[in-house]
């Protein structure tokens, strides 16, 4: 969905001193397509993982300076705008998730069809990784997770499995985790829903990087850095991301007035404008060019107002 979020950005950027962030670095293709249709543009971009980082440098050179590269996670962006000088942006772009580096690299722990040290962390240099999360959390904790982070049904049964094992032998590699859900889990929820396994994983990776609490804290930072004017574009990719976002969304386009009054005051006006009806889905080109794409939820808005009082 790259056009459509250029497409979405183009008039906030299109302005002369233009600031674009870009929440989610990765391999650096978003960032290269933003420098590329705004020449005039400056960019921010933000990861937290270095080797990220240190690939996309070596993409983005021949911007020069246009590009400031920085490591951080998302919720940092107003202290990084605030270190670089920088006082409003007028473009933001999230693109949720696992990035293709760190699914592709099996050493990272992130894929379930590959074995892998379960590690599953995007900065590797901090926190605590998915084996440490498996071998040590308390069995109600864990259960938790997989319900909260996985939406997946059967937590219980999976977890009930994991302390068993575990007590046999600490968990290390994600072949045996796979194992163990495929094992642990009734005939009838294997037939649907694709691997048993990616609930799960998905329920440990948003654990160990701290995701969703970092996306609550990043999408309304980011809201108040935009400049009047400004757009943010979010890719989520699956429902407690593209939730949490929709919701930020909806609270900004909507008025905070009592009800029944004549005349609603500046500081009860909406301070946002959605630029897509719900969230908007990838086309089946885009699908059977990329098929990660499937899950994508596009949603957009444009700060209309600066905030009162």
């Amino acid at each position: 969905m790259l056009q459509r979020c250029l497409d979405m950005l183009a008039p906030a950027l299109e302005r002369p001193g233009a600031v674009v962030v870009d929440c989610t670095l990765g391999l650096g293709g978003h960032s290269e397509a933003l420098l590329n249709r705004f020449p005039e543009a400056r960019l921010v971009a933000l990861d937290r993982d270095k080797e990220a980082l240190r690939l996309s440098g070596e993409r983005l050179a021949p911007f020069g300076d246009r590009a400031t590269l920085v490591h951080a996670v998302y919720d940092e962006l107003p202290d990084v705008l605030g270190r670089l000088g920088i006082p409003r942006v007028q473009g933001i772009l999230f693109d949720l998730g696992v990035s293709s580096m760190q699914l592709d690299e099996a050493d990272r722990g992130f894929a379930y069809a590959q074995d892998a040290p379960l590690d599953m962390r995007m900065d590797q240099t901090t926190g605590v990784s998915a084996a440490e999360v498996l071998n040590t959390y308390p069995p109600g904790e864990l259960v938790r997770i997989l319900r909260a982070y996985g939406e997946e049904k059967q937590a219980k049964r999976i977890v009930a499995a994991i302390v068993r094992e575990r007590e046999k032998e600490p968990f290390t590699t994600s072949a045996r985790l796979v194992e163990l859900i495929r094992d642990a889990l009734p005939q009838a929820a294997k037939r649907t829903g694709g691997n048993p396994a990616k609930r799960t994983f998905q329920a440990l990776r948003i654990e160990v990087n701290g995701e969703l609490s970092v996306l609550e804290r990043a999408v309304p930072a980011a809201v108040r850095s935009l400049d009047v004017g400004g757009r943010i574009a979010v890719l989520s990719y699956h429902s407690l991301e593209d939730r949490l976002v929709k919701q930020v969304f909806a609270a900004g386009a909507a008025t905070t007035a009592p009800p029944g009054l004549p005349v609603v005051p500046e500081q009860y006006q909406p301070r946002l404008k959605l630029l897509t009806r719900g969230a908007e889905l990838p086309t089946e080109e885009e699908i059977a060019e990329n098929r990660r794409a499937a899950p994508a939820r596009l949603r957009g808005a444009e700060r209309i107002r600066e905030d009162v009082g």
